[in-house]
């Protein structure tokens, strides 16, 4: 179907101004002013922003941990993103103790299958290089469009791995022209230090942020840059909440190195006096690395202003407040890390990064889509409106007024990390590859429409080449 988008002002990273968009097989085939064209539907965006749909380089549908879930699968998560102008999101496929990667990808193949409302794609979580994936078949990922490792530096019982399993990842990654991903914390410190406190008996959700102070996740941070240098591999910091890894993020960046980072839509918002809410309320705000003291959030918005963080995601990692995260009411260590947000980033970032005058409109496009896609080789057919690029859209409502809440939200999660926030602008109307999945409250797809994309390789050139779809 033919779609023409009329009068809408256009923003991208680098522009911003007002024009037609004209939309033929599933991909953006004319741009220009006052557009002599047939169509076989015609959204009038007078009046409204024209934005790239959003790329979310970080997300946890369906995935088990620890004994949970988490409570969004591919159909309800994806819904909540639609709604929220997210139309790519690239989500984490864990490989599970003794499984090789190819089965650990199988598996989370099967979980998308005839649920999908956009399009996505996998990072490969590395855990077990000893007795399930081999270096070799690592290697071989890309080729499948699987071009990012992630590595946990943290969680000592389940996913953290040592430092000569992140070592060889980035050999190998350097190599292949994959990029590695890593969850920066001194997993072995906090360790202790949760033990410590359960000793004590200090039991309560504040302990989570106590016992993860922000030094752990500094530490964590310059060390994979420095391992990144010796073994040339570029490298790529998820969830950055503080300014102790704000800092060598910088400096790395500063001498040129190949180091990126991104925060998330909370670590602007909420702080580490959360947890402290009473009623076991606290749990709620229990995700890795912790919120930080307030100080923290005018050093993300300023490191997202000037390019030391290149990118903004969710972390979306949902769990129902009553009947799992209540599971840990005795013990902070057992409430399931993770919240929701894959609905309310747009929203949160126009209302206070936009809006507030931190950041532009260019900007914001340009941290919530096209260096996601950059970074994670879906540019330029994802994460900018150009002849050639697929028509992923945004027609986004810089007047209406929302109030966020989880009685009107599309997650399954019970609560809202953002409940009761007003803001100003969200999206009418959202196109994946020319066709609409959301017109004003309505969801118009069905499951399904969303593809697995197959991403290109890391690096200057390869970035720039549009990605194959599966």
């Amino acid at each position: 179907m033919s779609v023409l988008i009329r009068g809408g002002r256009v923003i991208t990273a680098a522009d911003d101004y007002v024009g037609d968009l004209f939309i033929e097989d599933e991909t953006i085939t004319l741009i220009g002013e006052s557009l002599d064209v047939q169509a076989d539907k015609v959204i009038d965006a007078s009046g409204k922003y024209v934005l790239p749909g959003g790329v979310d380089p970080h997300t946890h549908l369906d995935m088990p941990w620890r004994g949970e879930t988490t409570i969004d699968d591919f159909e309800s998560g994806q819904t909540a993103a639609a709604f929220g102008g997210t139309t790519t999101h690239v989500d984490f496929c864990i490989q599970g103790k003794g499984q090789s990667f190819g089965e650990a990808l199988e598996i989370w193949h099967g979980k998308r299958e005839g649920k999908t409302l956009i399009d996505n794609g996998f990072h490969i979580a590395v855990t077990d290089l000893r007795e399930g994936g081999t270096l070799e078949e690592l290697a071989s990922l890309p080729e499948q469009g699987v071009t990012s490792y992630k590595l946990f530096m943290a969680y000592k019982d389940s996913l953290m791995v040592d430092d000569e399993t992140l070592f060889r990842t980035m050999q190998v990654a350097a190599d292949t022209g994959a990029l590695v991903m890593v969850h920066a914390e001194n997993g072995d410190a906090i360790e202790v230090l949760i033990q410590e406190a359960l000793a004590a008996g200090d039991t309560d959700p504040i302990y989570h942020a106590l016992t993860r102070p922000p030094e752990t996740e500094g530490e964590a941070t310059n060390r994979a840059i420095q391992l990144a240098r010796v073994a040339g591999s570029p490298l790529y910091v998820v969830h950055v909440s503080c300014a102790e890894s704000v800092e060598p993020i910088a400096i790395a960046r500063e001498k040129g190195w190949d180091v990126y980072g991104e925060t998330c839509t909370q670590y602007f918002f909420i702080d580490q006096e959360y947890l402290a809410r009473p009623n076991f309320e606290g749990a709620k705000y229990v995700y890795t690395p912790p919120p930080r003291p307030k100080q923290n959030q005018e050093v993300l918005w300023n490191a997202v202003r000037t390019d030391i963080l290149s990118a903004i995601s969710t972390d979306h990692c949902g769990y129902l407040f009553k009947g799992q995260k209540d599971h840990g009411r005795n013990d902070f260590s057992q409430i399931p890390n993770g919240g929701p947000g894959l609905e309310n980033r747009l929203h949160m970032i126009h209302e206070f990064g936009v809006r507030s005058g931190r950041i532009t409109l260019n900007r914001m496009v340009e941290l919530l889509s096209t260096n996601p896609a950059k970074l994670f080789g879906l540019y330029p057919r994802k994460g900018t409106i150009a002849v050639g690029s697929d028509a992923d859209l945004v027609v986004f409502d810089p007047e209406k007024r929302l109030t966020i809440s989880a009685k009107t939200h599309h997650s399954r999660v019970d609560y809202n990390l953002f409940e009761a926030t007003e803001v100003t602008g969200s999206p009418e109307v959202v196109l994946l590859r020319g066709q609409v999945l959301v017109e004003g409250d309505r969801l118009v797809a069905s499951p399904g429409v969303g593809q697995f994309v197959k991403r290109a390789r890391f690096g200057d050139e390869l970035r720039r080449a549009p990605a194959a779809v599966a």
